[in-house]
């Protein structure tokens, strides 16, 4: 049965390569697949996903307003080996496009992978991975490290100067230079704002 999978982490954690890896494995096979990246990620070009390790395929890009559903089934018409949707940077799906996801997995019979994150870089969920891991069938941690050693399960913004950026848009692009995926315990020393007001008296 088809289903709705998040697999969701910190930033910097090969999302993107898990992505192509998974798509290589269906055409390996002589299956279709649609990518989909959002186009306010113009890093690779407005219908790119490329991977820090170098792989790259060419996407189709989806802004607030895209209908996931009638897209896909649209395609599955055409695509008659189609059988799998994946979407890159999912964190910035609407609610609406969440529920569309389910409906291409359940209606259409279409496994829906997303790869994204869970919170930005204050620790507030995005709309799309608030959704996400609400209506997700299968929920899947792709795992990296702080430079403490420890867990990564946090994202931290770093300025140009390589201090933390504390407050801003929640949305900016970016890769390395900008952000660094942390701990819990070395994101809440950075963020005064993650610190309930017992521990900010004893600090």
């Amino acid at each position: 049965m088809a289903k709705l999978y998040y697999y969701y982490s910190t930033m910097n954690a090969g999302k993107s390569t898990t992505l192509l890896q998974a798509s290589h494995n269906y055409l390996e096979r002589g299956m279709q697949t649609l990518l989909f990246s959002p186009a306010i990620d113009t890093r690779g070009g407005t219908a790119t996903i490329e991977s820090r390790i170098g792989l790259k395929k060419e996407a189709i890009s989806f802004d607030i307003n895209f209908n996931f559903f009638e897209y896909v089934r649209e395609k599955k018409s055409v695509l008659h080996t189609l059988s799998c949707v994946l979407i890159d940077e999912s964190q910035f799906l609407t609610k609406l496009q969440v529920i569309q996801l389910t409906d291409v997995a359940s209606t259409l019979s279409i496994p829906v992978l997303c790869y994204g994150l869970r919170s930005d870089f204050q620790g507030e969920p995005f709309e799309g991975s608030k959704y996400l891991l609400t209506l997700a069938e299968e929920m899947i941690e792709i795992k990296t490290v702080c430079s403490c050693g420890k867990k990564a399960t946090m994202n931290m913004r770093i300025g140009p100067d390589g201090e933390p950026v504390r407050e801003g848009a929640q949305v900016h692009i970016g890769g390395n230079e900008a952000y660094t995926a942390k701990c819990m315990k070395c994101f809440k020393a950075q963020m005064p704002s993650m610190r309930s007001s017992a521990v900010m008296q004893t600090v």
